[in-house]
C-alpha cells in the first residue's frame, strides 16, 4: 500500500529523505523511537506524537491534516519493527 494512497505528498517524502541523509538528525530521530514496538506503532497517540516530534527535529511544519495522514499510514502497515520482513517492506515502498 502507497503512502500516496493516504494522501501524503511525494515532495514531503523527499524532502524528509533528503533531511534524513544528515547523519545528526538520522541518529535524533533513530534515538526518538528507540524502543518501539509493535504494540506502541499501533497506539494512535504515541505515534502521533512521535510524528510531531521528528517534524520538529526534521524542521517541517506540519498541518494537522498531514499528521493525521502520516498517522494514519503507519498504524495502516501495522509495522513490527523486529520483522525483517516488515522493515524490508518499508525500505523498498520510500527508496
Amino acid at each position: 500500500m502507497s503512502y500516496q494512497q493516504f494522501g501524503i505528498r511525494p515532495d514531503l517524502v523527499e524532502r524528509v529523505k533528503f533531511k534524513m541523509k544528515n547523519p545528526a538528525t538520522k541518529e535524533r530521530l533513530k534515538q526518538l523511537i528507540d524502543g518501539a514496538n509493535k504494540y506502541d506503532l499501533q497506539d494512535r497517540v504515541k505515534v502521533a506524537k512521535w510524528v510531531k516530534s521528528a517534524a520538529r527535529i526534521l524542521n517541517e511544519p506540519l498541518t494537522s491534516i498531514q499528521e493525521q495522514q502520516i498517522v494514519n499510514f503507519v498504524l495502516a502497515q501495522k509495522i513490527d519493527p523486529k520483522n525483517t520482513f516488515h522493515l524490508i517492506k518499508l525500505w523498498a515502498m520510500f527508496r
